[in-house]
């Protein structure tokens, strides 16, 4: 599949390389598994020769013996002497660096925590020391997003301030979804749904379907629901390792979630346990799930819900983790039988979800959101907000539009309305049938 979009990312790691000729210059390059950092970091926005280092589970000896190698083999010289620690291969880096230019890529970059915690105070040392004199552009990159943020973004950790450009890679938007498909000679408002539904705009699961040309939601969970597939322990893959021992706990918060048990009494209620501290760290550690309050909401108000960020991850614990026992049974069909008889009701918020994403991109409001009373009383699907022409929009949203009453949004909305008196309210049924006037 080609590389669409990210030109602004693009363009700042160009940046990046133009200015390393002044001195080293330094990334934080950040994003959920399977969204296309390492894709993008391995780009052409440069002349200089690149290095690429992953690190792997391994001790930080047999580390230094492959970065070397991989060293050796990129710029075509010979390492002398045996390097067995990560602080002297970046010294020599460095020193490197001082005669000829390149860009260094680190690839999971947070996994130094379990191969030697003391390497990032080696990294802010040396390169303290050496980075007004070497030429190099350090892009460093992480996909556990709590410890990323830790390593940079915490004063009291040794490479705090030091990145000189930051990138959160973002999921791809709808309109490149629509370019994919366009380009595939397959889009459709479903197909353009469907897409959505099943990647998030997740670089890693859009180049599956498109590598099988899988475009529609049978196909699509024909596809997901084959034996052998890649996509039926990707939850597991992606969240047992930084969940650790208590990873059940967090899984059957998730599974709660993904069956529309969205507050925390609900899930409280049924796990008969509080655990307030464990969906603050799926949202502020793990940026696996937000919270959302209704739009005009004060900053301290506890009216909230709670909602999976990555749209596969809510798939995945909605269908896939809880039959989890017929993928043992190696009972496919049944599988399929089932999320093909209940993915409509699925499909609801994220149409939803859709609607949203495609506003922001035109970018013609100041606020987006869901709006609801106590109870979950008058709720509301979108509620869109421009201050600037005074504009108030409110939005119905069903897969069949013929479903919804306008009327009844209209009196839903009376509460709200009476905040902005002075705007001018607009109502509307949205459905399939409006996805291309949004896109």
């Amino acid at each position: 599949m080609k590389f669409y979009n990210r030109e602004v990312e693009l363009a700042l790691l160009s940046q990046g390389d133009k200015l390393k000729n002044t001195r080293s210059i330094m990334t934080m390059l950040i994003g959920r598994r399977r969204v296309g950092k390492t894709t993008l970091a391995l780009q052409k926005y440069s002349d200089d020769l690149t290095i690429y280092l992953f690190v792997s589970k391994k001790t930080e000896q047999l580390l230094c013996e492959e970065f070397v190698s991989e060293i050796s083999s990129k710029l075509g010289i010979k390492v002398f002497g045996a390097i067995t620690r990560f602080e002297d291969l970046f010294e020599y880096l460095l020193e490197l660096g001082k005669t000829t230019p390149f860009t260094l890529i680190i690839d999971e970059f947070q996994e130094f925590y379990r191969v030697n915690p003391s390497i990032f105070s080696s990294i802010q040392k040396l390169w303290d020391l050496h980075k007004n004199s070497s030429k190099i552009h350090f892009i460093a990159c992480g996909s556990v997003y709590s410890l990323m943020k830790k390593i940079y973004e915490d004063i009291h950790e040794p490479l705090f301030g030091r990145a000189d450009f930051k990138i959160d890679l973002k999921p791809l938007k709808p309109s490149v979804l629509k370019e994919i498909l366009l380009d595939n000679d397959s889009f459709s408002a479903d197909n353009l749904f469907d897409l959505y539904l099943l990647s998030g705009g997740i670089a890693k699961y859009i180049e599956t379907f498109v590598l099988h040309r899988v475009f529609d939601i049978d196909s699509m969970i024909d596809f997901i629901c084959s034996e052998n597939s890649i996509f039926l322990d990707e939850g597991k893959n992606r969240l047992i390792e930084e969940f650790g021992k208590e990873y059940a706990t967090y899984f059957s918060i998730l599974s709660l979630i993904a069956s529309s048990k969205t507050s925390r009494s609900e899930i409280e209620s049924i796990l008969e346990k509080n655990i307030s501290g464990h969906l603050a760290r799926l949202e502020n550690d793990y940026n696996i799930i937000k919270s959302i309050k209704p739009i005009n909401a004060k900053v301290n108000s506890k009216v909230q819900k709670y909602e999976i960020v990555d749209n596969f991850l809510a798939f995945w614990f909605r269908f896939i983790y809880k039959y989890q026992s017929l993928i043992e049974s190696e009972n496919f069909q049944r599988l399929r039988e089932i999320i093909k008889r209940d993915i409509n009701t699925f499909k609801g918020k994220f149409l939803e979800k859709l609607f949203v994403e495609m506003m922001k991109e035109k970018q013609h409001y100041t606020a987006i959101g869901s709006y609801w009373e106590r109870g979950n009383q008058n709720e509301i699907d979108i509620v869109a907000i421009d201050d600037i022409n005074k504009k108030l929009l409110f939005c119905e949203v069903k897969l069949q539009g013929k479903r919804a009453n306008k009327n009844e949004l209209i009196l839903k909305s009376k509460k709200l309305a009476q905040a902005y008196k002075d705007f001018e309210m607009e109502y509307k049924i949205l459905s399939l049938d409006n996805v291309k006037d949004f896109i």
